[in-house]
């Protein structure tokens, strides 16, 4: 169960011009810094050698010596020094084959943000002062930091519709496990409906993008008609960035809401393990899916039951969650998804996202039972079959 939860707390802030000209150069210099040590180590690598995290510091130090790399030395070490650790981190997931290679990161693709120590920043009485800065950002308090809480990583970035937020990651005390209930619910995900429960509740796909679909075409198109490196693409282009944050925000908003609410009303919660990144190679459905935001929807529900002590049980893609019968356990034969309402040959006629959401939760349940973790076991290379995991020791 855990005691200490790390939580970042994300805040819009107003950059003043010489502020908004140092952070840009910073997010600069770790792009080219992390370049240059993926380069490196690339080379180093096709000599069938390794170059670890203090090879490529010692590294930085000498390119800030050459004349050619000079202007390294003008911004902040601690977010250079921070890329070198990410860098370190894309390789280890690499050797441990939760990650491809690490890619170059992009000027114009990549997301520019800077990461800053606690010795790179001071906080005092609500004023964040960054290292190589006159004075404190112009940060819009949005909600409170925890009382007595200190940010231990101040993260700053800047979005594509030029929005500036900076990140502080500090001990959230106020995270506590929920009192324990014996309530549990099987989640099926879909795009006629983004959520169908055990309990044969449905809740509506609000469909995001399908909303600023037009509006977002128009500016892309208007954005496709400026001179390439011209003033006026650029305003076009942030313009389209601009709906296309909204978007991404009131997504964001109605998952945070809708996997809160589940995580406080439900113990266990048993959703199915879907390959979105396969889905979304289906041209017809691929829009849809992305909308939908699946594997974010996941990704929320899983940290939050971390935080709030309740148990997320992820069942097998492969389990024929649709085309059993929840009542006699029968097994259909091929079920396309035109087909929305099915008759089981013991006369009990189902609704297929219903009927998949209950057959979840009971696969769940039996998998809780087993003792198996929260993620499929086929995750772990050479990993058992979570159907057959073995209860875990627990201590008295």
């Amino acid at each position: 169960m855990a005691t200490r939860v790390k939580r970042a707390f994300k805040y819009r802030f107003c950059p003043t011009d010489a502020q908004a000209a140092e952070l840009s150069r910073t997010f600069g210099c770790v792009r080219k810094v992390y370049n240059l040590a993926l380069a490196a180590r690339t080379e180093a690598w096709a000599r069938q050698e390794r170059v670890s995290y203090n090879q490529t510091s010692a590294m930085l130090t000498a390119w800030k010596k050459t004349e050619e790399l000079a202007f390294l030395s003008e911004v902040s070490s601690v977010p250079l020094q921070q890329a070198l650790r990410h860098l370190q981190g894309a390789f280890a997931n690499f050797f441990a084959k939760r990650a491809k290679y690490p890619r170059f990161k992009s000027k114009r693709k990549s997301r520019a943000s800077a990461e800053y120590t606690s010795s790179a920043f001071t906080f005092r009485d609500g004023r964040l002062k960054l290292a190589k800065m006159a004075g404190p950002l112009d940060i819009v308090w949005s909600r409170p930091l925890p009382e007595g809480s200190v940010p231990t990583t101040v993260t700053v970035s800047r979005d594509a519709a030029g929005r500036w937020f900076v990140s502080m990651l500090c001990d959230d005390p106020t995270v506590k496990p929920l009192a324990a209930t014996d309530a549990a619910v099987g989640i099926d995900v879909g795009l006629d409906h983004l959520l169908t429960l055990s309990s044969g509740e449905k809740i509506a796909n609000p469909r995001h993008e399908r909303r600023d679909r037009a509006r977002l075409a128009q500016a892309q198109r208007n954005c496709a008609r400026k001179e390439k490196g011209s003033a006026n693409r650029e305003k076009a282009r942030r313009k389209a960035a601009r709906i296309h944050a909204r978007i991404t925000d009131r997504r964001r908003d109605g998952l945070h809401k809708l996997t809160t609410g589940l995580v406080r009303e439900n113990q266990t919660l048993v959703i199915e393990d879907l390959t979105v990144r396969n889905m979304v190679k289906n041209h017809r459905l691929a829009r849809a899916i992305s909308d939908a935001s699946w594997a974010e929807f996941r990704s929320m529900l899983e940290y939050k039951a971390a935080w709030y002590g309740r148990d997320v049980v992820v069942v097998d893609r492969f389990f024929p969650s649709s085309k059993l019968c929840s009542h006699c356990g029968t097994l259909q034969g091929k079920m396309p998804l035109s087909v929305r309402t099915w008759t089981c040959d013991c006369g009990t006629v189902h609704d297929r996202d219903v009927n998949a959401a209950k057959n979840l939760l009971a696969a769940g349940l039996a998998v809780s039972v087993c003792g198996a973790g929260v993620r499929p076991q086929r995750r772990t290379p050479g990993g058992q079959s979570v159907t057959k995991q073995k209860p875990p020791r627990r201590e008295p």
